[in-house]
């Protein structure tokens, strides 16, 4: 009696780790999906934060679920010993769920991680995403219950009577054996549509990813420099120095991703000006070509996001931003400096101080080619020592101000001050 409580107990205890793990699967993917969909970053706005915290949060209580599952986890197994599909099934949640866990750990607490830890656990976060998804998907729909129940049958046969057909002159053939059932019909044609629609965008993001069939050390760091259609229409092309010809840097090694608040601006070197007003001596406007005639150096850096990956060793081409602000004559009320992108929207600032640092750069170039229009060409900010989201894109303009700005993501809940 005692024994088959305990059974019973046990068995309830496997049920409600299982119901409560299932649900917060859900809840993961439905925030990770909102939290890497490029087209609705901007629409949430500061609850792209909010969403974010749930993400981390409910990622911790599935490792809570994990340690209560770790002392059942050898009696379980022993339960399901003679159940082959059931331990495969046990053995590759256990593989998404440790290794969605542990990386994830790694991408919260990736400021007080080395960069290389950051990116290399969102590559095994994003991997671990595609591969686990779809099967946990199938797996889930295979096994709900009109699945499982057997198909209603037309015609039923008599209690006692055997289900044959009955043919002219009393005699009763046996009915064909079915070629299929239906619930394999169902998971083998669930299974090919889900094919279908995740095989080829994940082969796509495989092949960004470097050492996976993405450019790596030397490579065009995830598309910064594809020349393909969609980029912009900028004549004349800048002519390198001789340092972005080398790539001093070696190549960036990284993949760079694409994030916009509105959709991708295009530009054209016949309308594109880059300004530069507010409290200065010589304000100015330049069209492409007086703005390529600026004095221009090369350096090298590191280039980091604040969702956690990096491009390492960059080799950008372009004008020290202390360098413009020298040109133009600085006020002495101006403390702040405001900067513009050419999308309408987005726009972000910098203390004076933080401004004239050594590496602060208005790029054109990176690792000696142009920078394409989806990541921030023909024109952008870099600011090495800071995240990301201070370098901004399609860059056209600048301002000197006497008071601080809050930038677009500032105003989202993000840090004033984004060093890295």
């Amino acid at each position: 009696m005692n024994e088959n409580k305990k059974k019973t107990g046990f068995g309830k205890q496997l049920a409600e780790l299982h119901r409560w793990n299932g649900w917060l699967v859900v809840l993961l993917a439905v925030t990770g999906l909102v939290l890497s969909w490029g087209a609705v970053r901007g629409w949430l706005g500061e609850g792209r934060v909010w969403i974010k915290q749930l993400h981390i949060g409910v990622g911790v209580v599935s490792g809570i679920l994990l340690v209560m599952y770790a002392p059942l986890m050898r009696r379980h197994w022993k339960q399901i010993r003679n159940r082959p599909s059931q331990k495969r099934n046990l053995s590759v949640m256990l593989i998404l769920l440790v290794g969605w866990l542990l990386s994830g750990i790694v991408l919260w607490q990736f400021r007080h991680l080395p960069p290389r830890w950051a990116n290399n656990a969102l590559v095994v976060h994003d991997l671990l995403t595609w591969v686990g998804m779809p099967y946990i998907l199938f797996h889930s729909i295979t096994r709900i219950q009109w699945m499982r129940r057997p198909e209603r049958r037309t015609i039923r046969a008599e209690a006692g009577e055997s289900a044959e057909a009955l043919q002219p002159g009393g005699y009763r053939s046996p009915t064909p054996a079915q070629w299929v059932t239906r619930r394999q019909f169902l998971k083998w044609s669930f299974g090919v549509a889900m094919a279908v629609a995740t095989v080829p965008p994940f082969f796509r993001w495989l092949g960004t990813v470097p050492g996976l069939g993405g450019a790596s050390g030397g490579g065009t760091a995830g598309g910064m420099n594809d020349t393909s259609s969609g980029g912009n229409r900028m004549l004349p092309e800048p002519e390198p120095l001789p340092d972005s010809v080398r790539v001093i840097g070696g190549g960036a090694e990284g993949r760079f991703r694409v994030y916009t608040v509105t959709r991708l601006p295009s530009f054209d070197s016949q309308t594109w000006t880059f300004t530069l007003d507010g409290l200065v001596d010589r304000p100015a406007v330049w069209s492409w070509e007086r703005f390529l005639a600026i004095a221009r150096k090369v350096q090298v850096s590191d280039f980091h996001c604040v969702t956690g990956w990096s491009v390492y060793r960059n080799t950008w081409e372009g004008i020290p931003l202390s360098e413009l602000l020298k040109l133009a004559g600085v006020n002495p009320k101006a403390k702040y400096v405001k900067f513009y992108s050419g999308d309408g929207e987005y726009t972000d600032a910098l203390s004076l101080e933080q401004a004239n640092m050594d590496d602060v750069m208005v790029a054109i170039l990176h690792d000696g080619k142009p920078i394409h229009r989806d990541y921030g060409g023909p024109a952008r900010l870099i600011v090495p020592k800071m995240y990301a989201y201070k370098s901004v894109k399609w860059l056209n303009r600048i301002e000197l101000v006497d008071k601080p700005h809050t930038g677009y993501w500032e105003e989202r809940g993000y840090d004033n001050d984004a060093w890295v």
